[in-house]
Order: structure tokens, then C-alpha cells, then sequence
């Protein structure tokens, strides 16, 4: 395809002037024209020009669709139009996750001939070890970023759904951090543990006199968030009067406190979460369908453990690293395949408190199987036996046939119970449940054993 060797060097020269990371290159992924931002982007100081841009960004000696990733240049010839897209880049600071912007340049007779690429870093999250923020790199994951990366600049509502113990709290303060409300507050409110009449007080404040007790004015949550982000945990346990409150409060944006007539206009972000099925709630009319459209203008699914397997690795490291800082505890192999095995029921929160648990179990610098809870071990003489020679009867050498992961999570729950001595709560924390969770587990195995 005939066109100049280098592109207009008017466009060079306005590349040059942006602070944001910049380059062109052609159809051929070769680059024609890197900006300062961008050289200085990259460890290895080594001249970018002329190189192409996957052996540069990913180390790849192949484009990115054939190594597995989407990739924005072949996207943009497909729709001829601008395309973003979130990598895992190599950096001065290492590996890390940025948001691209890919924009395609035609000639004169209309065909596409350059590119132009934006880069920009996405700080909350990480594709190696580290001790604050989101780390992963499963496809799962990423996918979960990339709508992370695509909702934050906006003022969009953002509905976080997923299991207990997946992380919501850390997703929304993603959100947040890459929005442009970043540099006001990111307040929590846990509607889990608010009565009716406590809910709307935290909520839009009081004044003095309001009710008993009320000894003084008091600004609510939604004041102490102007300006930034509120997060409302555990959206579905809002109880049904105070609904109606909260949906006047986002289709008006004003509120008022409790025992005031004066309105109140506030000015916040609003990012939600739940493990509860809210559609159902809604036909069982437990939850307002007005609200859910409301709060569901962005809905981001936050995968369960099992779902990212490929992360585990990193996540223990990681773990421990915030668990144990002056430790510098690792786990041996034979434990990381215990742990590999494990359903995590809790999610990250369980593998937390299991991490935190096995440091202060081990004697020296590294996690041995021993080290971890008797469900685990228990666990590895399961998979021990599964894979028995079996006899001609359909059993194993042993008194057990295969056993599915019901009946797996069924005998470490009664294992943990046996084990434990002190109260429900002690025992959520330890399983890294909350404890609605485990009340509901333990009333299924009372029913099945009815």
C-alpha cells in the first residue's frame, strides 16, 4: 500500500506537545512517530521508532490477536472507526493495565494509513503482586476492568453484583479513583446493618430534635460524599420505605434531613452492590423496579474466585504481602496446589483470612500444607482416595465413590463445624462468610438432613 514513509510532521510535532503517551504507526504495526511521554514510558530506553508496537508494549513477537488479546488496530480497520481497549502493558514501573484509544487516519482517497494511539495508565489495578489496589489478569478479570476503565470517567450509576467476599468495596473504589471525582471523598455505607429509621438518619442526617437523642444537627452521608463518590453496600438490604426516599433523592438530586422541611441538593456519584438476585426481590416485591433502573445504569459482574483460577497464584503472593509485610512468607507447592483445589466459597475474603491464619501457623519463611486449616488437608486426602483404582463393584480401593463439589463444600462446612469452638460470628470470619451467608448454609444442611 504506497503512502509517505513518515507521517505529516505537523502531527509529529502536535504529538510532541501532549502530555499523554502518543504514537503513530502504520497498517503494519510499525511505529513512525513515539511523543516524549511515550519513550519515557518504557524501561528499556531503547529507541521505539521503527520498532513495532507489540514487541514494544507487550514483548510479543507476534500482533495481539494472534497472541490472544484484542487488537485495537485490527478492530479499527474492521469498523473504520475509533476503538478502545485495555492492555497489560510493560512500563518503567512494570507491568501494568492501561486504557488505549486508537484513532485511524485516511489519506485523500479515504483509506486508513496511520493510527494514532493514546495510552493511559489505569493505577487501581495491577497484573503482578502488590499490596494495595485490584491484582488479577484472568480473562475474567480483565473483562471486569475494561467496564471498570470504560464507566469511571462518566457519572454514570454503576451496579457492582457479585458473590460475598469477591472484593465489591475495592471494584467501586476503582471506579472512583478513575473518575474525575477522584480528588473528593469515596464514602461507604453498609445498608446491611441499618433499621428503617437509622438508615435514613446516616443517610440524609438529622436535626436537633428530630427524635430522641438527637441531641444536635448531624450531616448524613450523602452530605459528607459531595462532591465525590457514595457507595452503597448491600443495595438489596435498603428496607422497602426508605427505597422510595433514595429514588427521589437520585431522579432530583435533593434530599432532606430527617425533621427538616428545608431541601438539600447534593452532588454525588452513586455506585451500589449486592449479592442478592434484585430481579427476583422485584417480583417478589421486596425491591422498587423504578430504583433497580435506576441504580443499574452500569451493571458490572464481579467474578467469584472459581471463575479466575489463573489469578490464585498472584493473589496469595499479594495476600501475604499485605497480610505478613515483614514476614516474607511464601507458600511451598504442595500448599498452593491445596489451596488450587479449594472452592473458596468466600472468595478473596476467605483466601485472606486463610493466608492470615497459615503465617502465623508456620514456623519458618514458607507455608506447608500443615499450615493450613483441617479443611484443606482434609480436602487433599479427598482428591487422594478420588483417584483410587476403581474396584468392579464402581467403588474405590477405599469405602467412598466420586463425590461432587456439594457434597465437597457440605463435609469442609460439618469439618469446620466439628472444629469450632466458639460463636457463629468467630466461625463466619474464619470461613470469610458473612454471617447471613452462613446462617443460610447451615439451615441447608439442617434441611438436608431432614
Amino acid at each position: 500500500m504506497p503512502h509517505a514513509v513518515r507521517p505529516l510532521p505537523e502531527l509529529v510535532s502536535f504529538l510532541e506537545s501532549l502530555s499523554e503517551p502518543h504514537i503513530v504507526f502504520d497498517r503494519n504495526y510499525r511505529i513512525a512517530a513515539a511523543n516524549a511521554a511515550y519513550r519515557e514510558a518504557f524501561p528499556d530506553r531503547r529507541q521505539v521508532v521503527g520498532r513495532r508496537c507489540y514487541e514494544v508494549s507487550h514483548h510479543y513477537t507476534v500482533p495481539c490477536e494472534q497472541a490472544g488479546e484484542s487488537c485495537p488496530l485490527a478492530m479499527s480497520l474492521a469498523s473504520g472507526h475509533r476503538e478502545r481497549v485495555l492492555h497489560l502493558h510493560h512500563t518503567s514501573r512494570g507491568e501494568e493495565y492501561v486504557n488505549i484509544e486508537l484513532s485511524p487516519l485516511r489519506d485523500a482517497s479515504g483509506e486508513i494509513v496511520w493510527f494514532v494511539e493514546k495510552t493511559e495508565p489505569l493505577h487501581v489495578a495491577r497484573g503482578v503482586s502488590g499490596r494495595s489496589g485490584l491484582i488479577g489478569r484472568s480473562p475474567a478479570f480483565q473483562r471486569m476492568l475494561e467496564l471498570v476503565a470504560r464507566v469511571a470517567p462518566s457519572n454514570a450509576s454503576v451496579l457492582l453484583q457479585g458473590e460475598s467476599g469477591t472484593g465489591k468495596e475495592l471494584v467501586a473504589a476503582a471506579v472512583h479513583e478513575a473518575s474525575r471525582r477522584a480528588e473528593h471523598p469515596f464514602v461507604v455505607v453498609d445498608c446491611s446493618g441499618l433499621t428503617e429509621t437509622l438508615f435514613e438518619s446516616e443517610l440524609f442526617g438529622h436535626e436537633r430534635g428530630a427524635f430522641t437523642g438527637a441531641v444536635s444537627r448531624k450531616a448524613g452521608l450523602v452530605e459528607a460524599a459531595s462532591g465525590g463518590t457514595l457507595f452503597l453496600d448491600e443495595v438489596g438490604d435498603i428496607p422497602l420505605s426508605m427505597q422510595v426516599k433514595l429514588l427521589r433523592l437520585l431522579e432530583t438530586g435533593t434530599y432532606r434531613r430527617v425533621g427538616s422541611t428545608e431541601l438539600q441538593h447534593a452532588d454525588i456519584r452513586l455506585v451500589s452492590a449486592t449479592h442478592r438476585p434484585l430481579q427476583e426481590m422485584i417480583r417478589d416485591g421486596r425491591f422498587r423496579q423504578d430504583l433497580y433502573y435506576r441504580i443499574n445504569t452500569f451493571p458490572i459482574h464481579v467474578p467469584p474466585l472459581r471463575e479466575r483460577p489463573e489469578d490464585l497464584p498472584l493473589l496469595v503472593t499479594s495476600l501475604l504481602e499485605r497480610v505478613a509485610p515483614q514476614q516474607g512468607v511464601t507458600v511451598s507447592d504442595a500448599a498452593m496446589e491445596l489451596l488450587s483445589t479449594y472452592p473458596f466459597p468466600g472468595n478473596v475474603r476467605e483466601l485472606r483470612n486463610v493466608l492470615e491464619r497459615a503465617s502465623l501457623m508456620c514456623d519458618g519463611k514458607r507455608v506447608e500444607p500443615e499450615d493450613l486449616p483441617a479443611e484443606f488437608r482434609g480436602m487433599g486426602e479427598s482428591r487422594s482416595r478420588d483417584h483410587l483404582p476403581v474396584t468392579s463393584r464402581g467403588e474405590t480401593g477405599g469405602d467412598r465413590g466420586s463425590i461432587d463439589i456439594r457434597k465437597i463444600e457440605r463435609e469442609l462446612l460439618m469439618g469446620a463445624l466439628k472444629a469450632h469452638r466458639g460463636n457463629r460470628q468467630e466461625l463466619a470470619q474464619k470461613l470469610g462468610l458473612s454471617e447471613r451467608t452462613l446462617y443460610r448454609r447451615l439451615r441447608a444442611l439442617a434441611d438436608e438432613g431432614k
